[in-house]
């Protein structure tokens, strides 16, 4: 059953949440910052001592956030001028004996100072229930992981594949001038629309299975939360299982997506791959790319034993692991792994950029320690390094650039009592923003990074440095030329101009 959301019942349902104050930030100053944190540690019993002389606020935040059953008085009130019947009939509502319950989740959704409302079914934890086949998602994990992992530069088409709810294309509308959006899912592109309505945003929403919808088209930037989920063909919860076995839908849509892409443009996107003994992950995803055209960035965040797979994925759907749905479950998904050999699931963001090079720059890394800021600026200025390093593709065009250490990059290092006193063992470099690199360096590489000050060209600061040790300049500039691109791809070696023109 798809939900009755006309545009007249959400324009009413706008007009309550602004009458009561029901936004990001109404919703923080009524509860006060210790009952909001405790709220999202799904602690509830603050937020609703929080709320008892709220009002009409009070009454959203108990019946969408808490879940809790409301007096049809009170939520009459907090509704207006959208009447209880039509909430019912639009499923906004449920009875709940004398009372009443919300029916969806509908929660506001504020990032900076951006303020919006979303509207998706609700999880296991809120209905008491586990979740529907069709299930539509709301603000999760792996949404905010991929809001946070995607660039906001300014775009004038964007794609939002596999849209769900539409909290993809929510921050799109901060830096994206025409959005479209797709899902297999005719209840999810209802509750999509209801949230770009409630929002008074313009988004083209379009049914089909993945890039079918828009065929022969192409944007300028594509995101995609695609249902990745490594397991048996099967579709349990439409949201997370694509039909397709393995980490067969990762494939496909990184196999497919620069085809959507306009020239330059760049894809961004969740993704799992299997690992295998004996197998290398990055062979397993560089072998999905196209044979040219693409530069790619894979970042390994995580792997998961299949064990602990197959659990986390049964709770996240309301199913107890215990029960005898949860071990037959987990009995079938554990045999499925066993027959492939598969010995972990890893989990990730990849970054996509089409070009018109006969050659891919692929580079696949683990950054699986943990790290606060968010990828998505990092993603944009990979990619223009990327780019910078291809234009000084040769050793000759490298050593002849200017550069300068960033100011982000710190010197470690680590010694050990000796002979004759303190002697260095470890030397490692940090960037203190970013994904947080790591590289060890030795004494040399110390020294040329000391000299780079955005002063002289690397190969003066090689011909100096050579003259001080009293090494073979020709061996000192071989030697640095590799550690150097490495240092320029992850932005603790910068060229000078990009600092001059800051």
């Amino acid at each position: 059953m798809i939900p009755e959301l006309s545009n007249d019942r959400i324009d009413r349902l706008r007009d309550a949440f602004l009458a009561a104050g029901y936004d990001a930030d109404g919703v923080l100053r009524a509860l006060g910052p210790q009952a909001h944190a405790a709220l999202g540690r799904n602690e509830p019993v603050p937020a609703l001592r929080a709320t008892r002389d709220a009002g009409p606020l009070g009454t959203l935040i108990r019946l969408f956030l808490l879940g809790q059953a409301e007096d049809s008085r009170a939520v009459a009130r907090a509704l207006h001028p959208l009447p209880i019947e039509e909430a019912l009939t639009a499923g906004l509502l449920v009875p709940s004996g004398d009372e009443l319950r919300a029916g969806l989740d509908v929660r506001p959704h504020g990032v900076g100072d951006e303020s919006w409302w979303v509207i998706s079914d609700l999880d296991s934890d809120l209905s008491g229930q586990p979740v529907r086949q069709d299930h539509v998602l709301g603000v999760g994990q792996a949404t905010l992981s991929l809001v946070r992992a995607t660039p906001r530069r300014q775009v004038g088409s964007l794609l939002d594949l596999g849209t769900g709810c539409g909290v993809q294309a929510l921050h799109a509308s901060t830096h994206a001038q025409r959005i479209t959006g797709t899902d297999v899912s005719e209840r999810a592109l209802a509750l999509a629309a209801a949230t770009f309505r409630l929002n008074q945003l313009d988004v083209e929403l379009l049914e089909g299975e993945w890039f079918a919808p828009v065929r022969n088209r192409r944007f300028d930037m594509v995101v995609c939360n695609p249902p990745f989920v490594v397991g048996p063909a099967r579709t349990d919860f439409v949201y997370r299982d694509s039909g397709m076995a393995g980490d067969d839908a990762s494939a496909l849509v990184i196999r497919q997506l620069p085809a959507f892409l306009e020239p330059g443009g760049t894809g961004h996107l969740l993704a799992s791959w299997v690992h295998r003994e004996g197998e290398d992950w990055a062979d397993r995803v560089t072998s999905w790319l196209p044979p040219a055209g693409v530069d790619a960035w894979f970042v390994q965040r995580d792997v998961a034993e299949p064990a602990l797979y197959v659990g986390t994925w049964l709770r996240d759907a309301g199913i107890d692991p215990r029960s005898p749905e949860g071990v037959k479950l987990a009995g079938e998904w554990l045999d499925w792994f066993e027959a492939n050999e598969v010995t972990g699931v890893g989990f990730g963001f990849v970054t996509l950029r089409r070009t018109d090079n006969e050659q891919n720059e692929v580079v696949c890394e683990d950054l699986t320690h943990a790290f606060d800021d968010p990828l998505g600026p990092e993603a944009d200025e990979w990619l223009k390094r990327v780019s910078w390093l291809r234009e000084h593709g040769t050793a000759e065009a490298l050593l002849d650039s200017t550069l300068v250490t960033a100011d982000s990059t710190v010197l470690e290092e680590v010694s050990a009592p000796g002979e004759e006193g303190w002697a260095p063992v470890v030397r490692r470099l940090h960037r203190t923003d970013g994904p947080g690199w790591q590289h060890e360096i030795d004494e040399l590489g110390v020294r040329l990074l000391a000299g780079c000050r955005g002063s002289l060209p690397l190969r003066d600061v090689i011909g100096l440095l050579s003259l001080g040790l009293g090494e073979d300049e020709e061996e000192l500039g071989r030697a640095a030329v590799p550690v150097v691109r490495e240092l320029v791809r992850h932005g603790m070696l910068l060229p000078a101009d990009w600092v001059e023109n800051k």
